[in-house]
Parts: structure tokens; C-alpha cells; sequence
């Protein structure tokens, strides 16, 4: 293992700022429904590019490097990964996992409370310490040097990195990509993963005839949001699970591509009580997110990881690892549903956040996490 400080070249900084000010506005038609309804409008775009020309890359670096930062060799790839440990002699080990589009930065403000919770005012018992890895393809896990990377090779190199760190009894905790690797980690690990904490599933559920049929108001709710997100918001599913390289050639020249880009699936998918991207999360981690795309260059490394998902079936039968769920209100989580594959102990619905929990309501997703591990010690 080899000690990691990032360090954006000032050549990059400048390329950045001369492209976002050369930028060709594509036309935009007159809206006859909601603005969004076609993608990002033109005219918010200018004003986050605006800001994005006054935002500072090197306040945002400094505050990423202020945890202690690695990168290994596993499985033939380089993995960076965060490894912030508690001054609480007998915390719990914790990876977790960041998912599309999404990077390790989105843990900022949640790595403070779970690895020194006496400092936030909370019980120091409920101590983490945490290994946040990025995913293969994705941030400063780069270059991508093979194919094959999908989910379950990934949860089986967080076993690997686990190991290597010397932890033989951990928990894994996840979002969106993590959703679904965290439990994976727990099937391929079973004698060493205590228990899997899970939020931001987006997938329709499987449900099979009847599943759907008896469920309560909310519940329903979800699932019309979930079927409005189906119909009018996979394009990019589709795209990047497709022919990833192709989308890769605008995102990878043009910082307004990739902007718009990620800035789209944060409006869709964050608290749907904010109207604007930036009213759920705070503009600078939006940006700090995307230009950890843009300076690593992993618009099509990291698309790739729905290419691969899409060739193979994954699973490692019914879990029997203790599982925690919580549910924030853009999440299609059916209790029942889940419970096919889960052994679930743990259940926790809430009206604030979204799909970017750790962003949108990073209280609420650490004390869910506390709650969930608490039996667990």
C-alpha cells in the first residue's frame, strides 16, 4: 500500500476554466411544461457554469486530503481508498461504498460522525472505522485495465482490501452502486461481515404476481415515483450499458457535457420537495463531484460498470447476513420484496433526503447506520 494525496496539475485547473468559457450554448426549444421535462434547461446550466468558473478546486482538495488517503494493487487494479481511523480503541471496521454518479467525496460529511462520534455529541460506543473505497473505473481508482469489473468482482476486492487492512470482522454500508455491492460483500465474506447497511436502491423492485397488490399509501407512492423515474429518466441507463464509449467522447471534452450530464440524475433523483439540484445538495459538493469526473477523466470507465452488470447475473443466493435498510423518499424499498434476498433486522422509512443520503441528510443516514451496527458490536 502506498500513501495517496491528490494533486490536480494547475495545467488542468486553467484547461478547465478555458473550456468552461469557450463553451457553444446548444439552442433550446420554448417549454410548454416543466423545464426539465427535456433535460437540464440551458439557462440554469449557464448560471451553475458561472459558478463553477468562481468555484475553488484547491479548498475542496485540501479538505479531501485531510483523511488519509492510499491506493493497492487488487485483482490486477489500482483501488484508491480513504482509510479515516476512530481514536475510539474499539470501534467497528466500515467500508463503504459510493455508487454513479457519485466518488468517495460524497462521504465528507459523514466521515467526522461515524469515526468520532464523541466529538458530535453522540456516544463514542458507536465508533467506525472507515475504509471508503473508489470504485474501480471511478475517481482516483484509475486507470480501468480490464474488463469484468462488475458488482460482484468489486465486492470481492473490498474483501481482499479488508483483509489486507487486517480487519476480520467488519461491517459494509452502501448507496446506489453500494446498494447493491455492500450485500454482495456480506455473501462472498459471510464469516467476516457482521452486517450490511443499505440505502439509495433505485431498481424497480422484482416483484412477482400479487407482491404489489395489498400495499399501503406510501408504498404506492413510491412506486409511481420509482415507474415516473423508469419512463422518463433511464436514457442513461441505456446508453451507458450499451455502448459507454460512445457517450465518453462528449463528457470527456466537454466539462458542460459531463456537468449536465451528472447535474440531471441529481434533480431526478434527490429530495423531491427541492425544486433545484443545488436546494437538496450543497452546489460546492455537486461540483466537487463533477470535477473529480472531469480532472480524472472516467466518464467512460466509469459508464462501463453498467456494461459489464448487464452481462452477467449476479447474486450469491439469500443472504444470511443481518441487513439494515433505510429508506429516504426517492427509494422503491418493498419491505416484503426485499426480504426474498435480505435477512433483514432493521427498517427505517423517512419523509426528508433522497437518493443521495449522505448529501441530503447526512444526520439522519448516521444515525440510521449507528442504530442498524449497535446490536452488531
Amino acid at each position: 500500500m502506498e500513501e495517496f494525496r491528490i494533486s490536480v496539475p494547475q495545467a488542468d485547473l486553467d484547461d478547465l476554466r478555458d473550456r468552461l468559457r469557450r463553451i457553444r450554448w446548444p439552442r433550446a426549444l420554448p417549454t410548454t411544461g416543466s423545464a426539465w421535462d427535456r433535460g437540464v434547461p440551458v439557462d440554469y446550466l449557464r448560471s451553475v457554469v458561472d459558478r463553477w468558473l468562481a468555484y475553488d478546486w484547491r479548498e475542496w482538495e485540501e479538505r479531501l486530503n485531510t483523511f488519509p488517503q492510499y491506493v493497492t494493487r487488487i485483482d490486477e487494479q489500482t483501488i484508491h481508498f480513504l482509510h479515516v481511523r476512530s481514536p475510539e480503541p474499539d470501534a467497528m471496521p466500515l467500508i463503504l461504498t459510493h455508487g454513479w454518479p457519485g466518488s468517495v467525496a460524497e462521504f465528507l460529511d459523514i466521515l467526522g460522525p461515524l469515526t468520532d462520534p464523541r466529538s458530535y455529541g453522540a456516544d463514542p460506543a458507536d465508533a467506525f472505522h472507515v475504509v471508503a473505497p473508489s470504485v474501480p473505473g471511478h475517481g482516483f481508482s484509475v486507470p480501468l485495465e480490464q474488463p469484468g469489473w462488475n458488482h460482484e468482482r468489486i465486492a470481492r476486492a473490498w474483501a481482499v482490501l479488508m483483509s489486507r487492512l487486517g480487519y476480520s470482522r467488519y461491517g459494509a454500508q452502501g448507496g446506489d452502486t453500494g446498494s447493491v455491492v455492500s450485500p454482495l460483500v456480506g455473501g462472498v465474506d459471510p464469516d467476516h461481515v457482521v452486517g450490511v447497511h443499505i440505502n439509495g436502491g433505485l431498481a424497480f423492485p422484482k416483484a412477482r404476481p400479487g407482491d404489489l397488490d395489498d400495499l399501503g399509501p406510501r408504498d404506492r407512492a413510491k412506486l409511481e415515483l420509482a415507474e415516473h423515474i423508469r419512463r422518463t429518466g433511464t436514457g442513461y441507463a441505456e446508453q451507458q450499458s450499451t455502448k459507454p464509449q460512445t457517450v465518453s467522447f462528449a463528457l470527456s471534452d466537454s466539462p458542460v457535457g459531463q456537468l449536465a450530464w451528472v447535474l440531471e440524475k441529481f434533480h431526478d433523483w434527490s429530495d423531491p420537495t427541492r425544486a433545484l439540484p443545488e436546494d437538496a445538495v450543497a452546489l460546492g459538493h455537486l461540483l466537487t463531484d463533477v470535477s473529480i469526473y472531469w480532472f480524472t477523466n472516467t466518464s467512460a470507465t466509469s459508464a462501463n460498470l453498467y456494461y459489464e452488470n448487464r452481462l452477467v447475473a449476479e447474486g450469491t443466493g439469500r443472504s444470511g447476513v443481518p441487513t439494515g435498510v433505510a429508506v429516504f423518499p426517492t427509494d422503491p424499498a418493498i419491505r416484503h420484496i426485499l426480504e426474498r434476498e435480505h435477512t433483514i433486522t432493521h427498517w427505517q422509512e423517512y419523509d426528508r433526503g433522497g437518493h443521495f443520503a449522505a448529501l441530503e441528510a447526512p444526520d439522519l443516514l448516521v444515525d440510521d447506520i449507528r442504530t442498524f451496527f449497535r446490536t452488531l458490536r
